[in-house]
């Protein structure tokens, strides 16, 4: 399965409303999972079996949560069985799109 998450805290008290530091606590905390990741700059997606992907998406929560009064969680799950490494696999498939569309195939 894919998650694309995004946690955040609110209530951090910060003048310029900054979570660069509380982000950079969940960041770190898929990176250290070893499983198939990306970050962007709205959303990290993570790769794996369900139990796996979900206990970094609590731990990563969890890692926010001293950085303000409260946390937001937003996930988006692409539940597929049978397949992996879909996190490289459905962006190359639509780069080849796009040149076959742009070649006029």
């Amino acid at each position: 399965m894919l998650i694309a998450f995004s946690v955040a805290p609110s209530g951090t008290g910060r003048a310029d409303g900054s979570v660069h530091d509380a982000v950079a606590a969940a960041v770190a905390v898929v990176r250290a999972s070893g499983l198939p990741h990306r970050t962007s700059s709205m959303f990290t997606e993570v790769e794996g079996e369900w139990d796996e992907v979900m206990a970094v998406v609590k731990a990563a929560t969890e890692a926010v949560l001293p950085y303000g009064s409260r946390v937001s969680l937003v996930l988006k799950a692409d539940i597929r069985p049978g397949y992996t490494g879909e996190i490289d696999g459905k962006i190359e498939r639509l780069e080849r799109a796009l040149g076959e569309t742009s070649r006029g195939d």
